[in-house]
């Protein structure tokens, strides 16, 4: 109907321009019929009547104004003020190349200077970390994970870590989230495992360090190949295979300078006979690997398939160098 009604009013207001010559100014250029060069009737030209149906917009025009005014008056045909250049400065304009336009820097926020777009940048981050503190500190208490026996403090560490992880993009199965306390005697369980979305502790059981990194107690770390001690750090777990240790599952570290090196140095997640309860007992103490945190065989194979395809993996130890210097933690 609206479609019809304008065809219609259009057509009405075609006519007009044919029929009613009056209406006409009598200037050719603008559209209208000659009539008389000198004529200034009270209406608008043709050409604003074309304008109104081909855009549907009309400007008021008032009674009797010169030719120059009516122009003037509707801005879909006002031309461009010409820039009128000094004669020496014309002269200047012609001989002088164009000079390539230089963009000046982008500009921080409007008023502020560079040290203070730094100093709200840290203020940002320092209010993350505070948030991401308190969600660690909550979890922990909620999970009463101080009565398994994992630290606060390693809890904590690795709650900053797997959020800087998940941000980056690195963690695909967030669900779950393993903690290996290395500031804990061999002898205890300390690889837990964490369903992050139900809040619940899966697994907890003992966990081996390398040879060459302590004997109960694991004190020192190492990013190199052949040293068969243990990395520090964050890992991503990746695919599953079948080695000499049975089932095992491939770590990526992704702490720069302190376990990069991990798919170099083929550290994976595995079981062996030299941890858990029997050799305890015969032993008296765990066994260590050639530097892969090493579990239970009872119980390795359903560990790796809790956390395989993407999860995150943290080995702590109270090592003021790598607390203060890891990227993943502290980005």
């Amino acid at each position: 109907m609206r479609v019809l009604t304008n065809l219609l009013f259009k057509v009405t207001v075609s006519s007009m321009v044919l029929t009613a010559p009056a209406m006409m100014d009598g200037h050719a250029n603008d559209g209208g019929t000659l009539l008389d060069g000198k004529a200034e009737l009270p209406f608008a030209s043709s050409i604003v009547i074309k304008n109104y149906i081909d855009h549907l917009k009309i400007w008021p025009v008032h009674a009797y104004m010169n030719r120059e005014s009516r122009v003037a008056s509707f801005p879909y045909i006002k031309p461009a003020e010409p820039v009128v250049l000094a004669p020496a400065a014309a002269e200047a304009a012609v001989a002088a190349p164009a000079k390539p336009a230089v963009l000046a820097p982008a500009p921080g926020p409007v008023g502020m200077e560079k040290k203070e777009v730094v100093a709200v940048a840290s203020t940002a981050k320092a209010a993350e970390i505070r948030r991401v503190i308190n969600q660690s500190d909550y979890i922990y208490r909620a999970m009463g994970l101080d009565k398994a026996g994992l630290s606060e403090t390693a809890f904590e560490y690795a709650w900053r870590g797997y959020h800087n992880l998940v941000k980056r993009g690195s963690v695909r199965k967030r669900s779950v989230l393993s903690i290996a306390d290395f500031s804990q005697s061999s002898s205890e369980k300390r690889m837990y495992v964490i369903d992050i979305r139900h809040r619940r502790l899966l697994y907890r059981t003992y966990v081996a360090h390398g040879q060459n990194s302590g004997a109960e107690y694991a004190e020192d770390f190492s990013n190199e190949p052949e040293s068969f001690k243990s990395s520090l750090g964050f890992y991503v777990t990746k695919t599953t295979y079948i080695g000499k240790n049975g089932l095992s599952l491939r770590l990526d570290g992704v702490d720069n300078g302190y376990n990069d090196q991990a798919m170099k140095r083929n550290i994976v997640l595995h079981g062996c006979t030299y941890v858990g309860e029997e050799y305890l007992e015969d032993f008296g103490a765990t066994g260590t690997s050639l530097g892969c945190p090493a579990l239970p065989v009872a119980i390795s194979a359903q560990i790796i398939h809790t956390v395989k395809g993407g999860s995150c993996l943290f080995i702590y130890h109270p090592t003021q160098d790598y607390l203060d210097h890891s990227v993943v933690i502290n980005e």
